[in-house]
C-alpha cells in the first residue's frame, strides 16, 4: 500500500511535541515524513528538518513557504499537522483547509469561539479533514470505556469525574522563567491558563466517553500564586445534554501530582476508572458485584480497543502510542474518502473541528463563570446553541 505523504509545521529540535507526532504518524508505516516547517527560525529550521532525512527543497523556512511549495506540487501532503504556538493555530489552520490539505491542529484549536465557528464552517465547505490533537483520547482502554457506555453496560450515566492536575508550576520562584511565564499572561494565552491548558484534555475525554456534549457550568477559578494574572488551579461542575452532570478540577500546584489524567464514570448500573499514568488498567465495578480489572489486550474487549491494541498484555502502552491511534483513525479516513466507500467505525474516532470549537466554548465559558462567582454559564458555542 502506497503511504500517505505527512508534514509538520513546529515541532522542531527541543519541542516537547514533536516527537511524539513524529513517533506517532510513522508508527504504521501509513504515513511518510516529506515536507516541514519546523521552526521559528528559517535556516534552523531547515537544517533541522534535513537531520530528520527532509528533502532540502521540502525542508522549509515558515509556514507560508510551505504552503506555497506543497500546493505546486502533484506529489503535495496529504495530512499537515499544526504544532505551533497557540496564536498561530487558526492563521495556519484556516489557509491549509482553504488549499485543500487535510490538517491535524494541536490543540487549542483557535484563541477564540468565533475563530472556532470559523474553521468548523470552512473544514465543512473545503470537504477536508481538520482534526484536533486531544491524544489521550488514542489509548485503547479510553476508547474501550466509550464502547462500554454506549452499548449499556453503565445504564443511563449519571456523573462523570474528570481531573488534570500537577504540580510543575508550584514554584513562585519560577514567576519569571519564560517557559511557565507565558502561560499565565493574557497577552499570550488568552483568557485562560490552567483550564485552557490542561482542563479541556478531561473536558474532552469525558465528552468522549460518555458521548454527551457540555451545555453549561460553573467554575471556581483563582491564582493560588498571587502574581499570576491567570488561574492555575480551577474547580468546574458541568451539566451534559444527554443528562450526566460532571466535576472536573485541574491544576498546576497540585505538588506530588505529576501528570493526573484521570477519568471515573458513574452509572446506574455501574462504574469506570482509568488513569493515563496507569493506562493498562480499567477498572470496572459493576452495580452488586466484585471489582474488575480489565488489562489492555486481553481477550474480548470492543473493536475499539482490539484495533487499538500495538503491544501484547503486560507491557506498557504509552502516549506516542496514543497519538498514534488519532494518526492511524486519519490514515483510515483519508484513504476511505480517496477510495469513496466508508470507514472502518471503530476507526471513526479522531477528534474533530466541532471538538476544539466546543472546548474553546468553554474555555470562555469557565473565564465568565470564575469572574462572576461560579455563575452558571451557558458552555455550548453560539453555531450549536
Amino acid at each position: 500500500m502506497t503511504k500517505l505523504k505527512w508534514g509538520m509545521i513546529g515541532g522542531g529540535e527541543g519541542s516537547q511535541i514533536g516527537p511524539a507526532h513524529r513517533l506517532g504518524a510513522g508508527l504504521d508505516g501509513a504515513f511518510e515524513f516529506c515536507a516541514g516547517a519546523l521552526d521559528h527560525r528559517p535556516d534552523t529550521g531547515r537544517a533541522y528538518g534535513q537531520t530528520l532525512g527532509l528533502a532540502a527543497d521540502r525542508s522549509y523556512g515558515d509556514w507560508q513557504e510551505m504552503l506555497a511549495g506543497e500546493k505546486a506540487r502533484e506529489d503535495r501532503v496529504d495530512l499537515v499537522t499544526v504544532a505551533t504556538p497557540n496564536a498561530t493555530h487558526f492563521e495556519i489552520t484556516k489557509a491549509f483547509l482553504e488549499a485543500g490539505f487535510h490538517v491535524l491542529c494541536e490543540k487549542p484549536m483557535t484563541m477564540t469561539v468565533e475563530e472556532g465557528e470559523e474553521i468548523v464552517r470552512i473544514a465543512k465547505s473545503s470537504g477536508r479533514i481538520c482534526a484536533v490533537n486531544y491524544g489521550y483520547s488514542g489509548y485503547s482502554l479510553v476508547r474501550h470505556m466509550r464502547a462500554m457506555v454506549a452499548r449499556g453496560d453503565l445504564g443511563a450515566i449519571r456523573l462523570v469525574k474528570a481531573e488534570f492536575a500537577h504540580g510543575h508550576h508550584a514554584d513562585a520562584a519560577d514567576a519569571d522563567n519564560p517557559r511557565v511565564r507565558w502561560r499565565y499572561d493574557p497577552a499570550q494565552a488568552g483568557v485562560s491558563a490552567q483550564f485552557a491548558d490542561c482542563g479541556i484534555h478531561a473536558l474532552h475525554m469525558a465528552s468522549f466517553v460518555i458521548g454527551q456534549e457540555l451545555k453549561s457550568l460553573s467554575a471556581d477559578t483563582v491564582s493560588c500564586i498571587a502574581s499570576r494574572e491567570l488561574e492555575d488551579d480551577a474547580m468546574v461542575n458541568m451539566r451534559f445534554d444527554g443528562g450526566a452532570v460532571g466535576r472536573l478540577w485541574t491544576s498546576s500546584v497540585a505538588i506530588g501530582r505529576q501528570h493526573g489524567l484521570t477519568l471515573q464514570v458513574f452509572g446506574e448500573k455501574g462504574g469506570l476508572r482509568w488513569a493515563q499514568e496507569q493506562p493498562n488498567q480499567l477498572y470496572w465495578m459493576p452495580l452488586g458485584e466484585r471489582l474488575q480489572v480489565i488489562e489492555r489486550g486481553e481477550a474480548g474487549l470492543s473493536p475499539e480497543a482490539d484495533r487499538t491494541t500495538r503491544v501484547t498484555i503486560g507491557h506498557a502502552e504509552g502516549m506516542p502510542l496514543a497519538f498514534a491511534n488519532i494518526y492511524s483513525d486519519l490514515a483510515e479516513a483519508i484513504r476511505a474518502a480517496k477510495d469513496g466507500r466508508p470507514m472502518d467505525p471503530a476507526a471513526d474516532l479522531y477528534p474533530r473541528a466541532e471538538d476544539g470549537l466546543r472546548s474553546m466554548a468553554a474555555v470562555f465559558a469557565v473565564a465568565e463563570s470564575g469572574k462572576a462567582d461560579g455563575q452558571w454559564t451557558d458552555a455550548r458555542p453560539p453555531m450549536f446553541r
